[in-house]
């Protein structure tokens, strides 16, 4: 199991019943994944047209009670910016998996590595700190997606 599948079972772990996202690698494993198996549970997954709509879906989901994630990578994140900021001063739990690039701008989109920590932890506007969290491996992120969901609710973020 990679990481993008053991993002998927984390989040259908915690309940999660809503997907909106957007192909983009290599975050679009967990989209595959989460268009399978969400079905199964009686879930939704439903393909944006774009990274702003997918952020804008989980929160409506969000919203409506229903615990909702979306996925991305860099470029991708950079376009949710004002819909997340909209999400943190609603108080809105949602979660959002930014599977990092390496490298700058668009980065090499077959690799993955961590150096997009900053604008995950403080890429919107307004004076507040996204929660951001870092796996190493697949079991981490199976357990840390599990954990987004459980910070995001009692936080509100």
């Amino acid at each position: 199991m990679n990481g993008d599948e053991a993002c998927c079972e984390g989040a259908l772990a915690a309940g999660c019943r809503f997907f909106a996202g957007y192909p983009i690698t290599p975050a679009t494993e967990i989209a595959e994944s989460m268009s399978r198996r969400l079905p199964e549970i009686g879930g939704i997954y439903i393909q944006m047209e774009d990274e702003i709509a997918s952020m804008a879906a989980i929160l409506g989901a969000s919203w409506g009670g229903v615990k909702s994630m979306t996925s991305t990578s860099g470029p991708g994140f950079s376009l949710m910016m004002e819909n997340i900021g909209l999400g943190i001063c609603t108080e809105t739990p949602c979660v959002v998996c930014n599977v990092q690039r390496a490298g700058p701008s668009t980065g090499l989109p077959t690799l993955v590595a961590q150096g997009d920590m900053m604008q995950a932890r403080w890429g919107s506007h307004g004076h507040y700190e996204i929660i951001a969290l870092a796996p190493s491996g697949p079991q981490e992120m199976f357990d840390l997606t599990i954990r987004a969901f459980n910070l995001s609710e009692y936080y509100r973020l």
